[in-house]
């Protein structure tokens, strides 16, 4: 039996994965992977995703440059989650140019965004980029 085969994936064959910073322990950012996005990701030492919004497999940096190197890989105790613990290479693992997806905290009864925008994203990605 292959240790993907202990991987509980759902009815559309993902399985939620969590990114988190190898030194501060900060989640990045969330998204789902397919099998063939965990075995990549294993093999390949760097993080891949399956892309709901675009159905496709995505390696994470492929447009940006902003590869996740993959330190470990980890299955929480039902076998239905994922982290993924990474270096993310330039800093940077949200679209917004920022270190985490999770920027926005709630404050009160608005969402307060808290962390700068360390890059623009037109500067990552090239104008008309929509992620």
């Amino acid at each position: 039996m292959s240790w993907l085969d202990e991987i509980k994936f759902d009815a559309a064959g993902l399985v939620p994965v969590i990114a988190q910073d190898e030194h501060t322990g900060r989640v990045l950012m969330f998204a789902y992977a397919n099998r063939e996005a965990v075995a990549l990701s294993a093999e390949k030492s760097t993080a891949h995703y399956w892309t709901r919004s675009r159905q496709k497999l995505w390696h994470k940096g492929e447009e940006s440059g902003h590869f996740q190197r993959i330190k470990e890989i980890r299955l929480d105790c039902d076998g239905d989650v994922l982290i993924y613990v990474i270096e993310q290479e330039g800093g940077i693992a949200c679209h917004t140019g920022r270190e985490s997806c999770f920027f926005r905290k709630l404050s009160g009864d608005t969402w307060e965004t808290v962390d700068p925008v360390l890059k623009d994203p037109n500067a990552i990605y090239g104008h008309g980029h929509s992620h």
